[in-house]
């Protein structure tokens, strides 16, 4: 019987979701939890991805400050003052690990004009109005054109922006990696689940040995 969800390596993205300080930074009102274990294992991943010179896609959030383009369960608080992924502003920029050039700074209102930001050769960043990196964006055209069949997921914020990143991606007939100590926040009971969809899941290490040849993907 015919697999249809084992990975190829030769036609493989990495899609990394909400990579921005807000996120990252103490004291912010929208810090993830884990980031200090997750971060080391992420550029570990970028690094590989990187050398190898495959697709790299970053997913970004920005708050209009009216609050017009912000989830309804945090609009009100934007709307009565919460400062937090506003564009222009530090907070909403890539975290430095991310970034193939330090001094690179978002092109906030391209991105929320639908475009995608060149970074370098095979990298973009792209702006999601929603939790999911494919919700409202031209994201699966741009794999498609790529063809691209197999995604790596990492980054932040598992429970929301990287839990529906990653469902959608499988609903979209791609199949899907993640570096289970990339992924911010992911329970193990969360981790089990994706493996009851066909997640395959493997250290950040592992899937940089699997990336460079070096080992075959375990089952889902």
């Amino acid at each position: 019987m015919a697999e249809h969800n084992i990975p190829d390596r030769h036609k493989v993205a990495l899609i990394t979701v909400d990579l921005q300080r807000d996120f990252v930074c103490q004291g912010s009102p929208v810090q993830a939890s884990g980031v200090s274990a997750a971060l080391p294992h992420i550029g570990h991943i970028l690094k590989a991805f990187r050398e190898l010179e495959k697709p790299i896609f970053h997913a970004v959030r920005l708050y209009r400050p009216d609050g017009s383009n912000v989830d309804l369960c945090r609009r009100s608080a934007v709307e009565e003052g919460l400062r937090v992924l506003m564009p222009g502003t530090s907070g909403a920029e890539l975290i430095d690990l991310v970034k193939p050039n330090e001094t690179q700074r978002l092109e906030a209102d391209a991105l929320l004009e639908g475009e995608f930001q060149k970074l370098r050769t095979d990298e973009f960043v792209f702006y999601k109005p929603r939790w999911s990196a494919f919700f409202r964006t031209d994201l699966e055209e741009k794999l498609k054109a790529l063809e691209i069949n197999t995604l790596v997921i990492c980054g932040l914020n598992f429970p929301t922006g990287g839990r529906s990143t990653i469902y959608d991606a499988g609903a979209r007939d791609f199949r899907v990696m993640i570096g289970a100590n990339a992924l911010c926040d992911a329970s193990d009971e969360a981790l089990r689940e994706l493996g009851r969809i066909g997640v395959y899941q493997m250290t950040a290490e592992a899937l940089v040995e699997w990336l460079k040849g070096d080992r075959r993907a375990p089952a889902a």
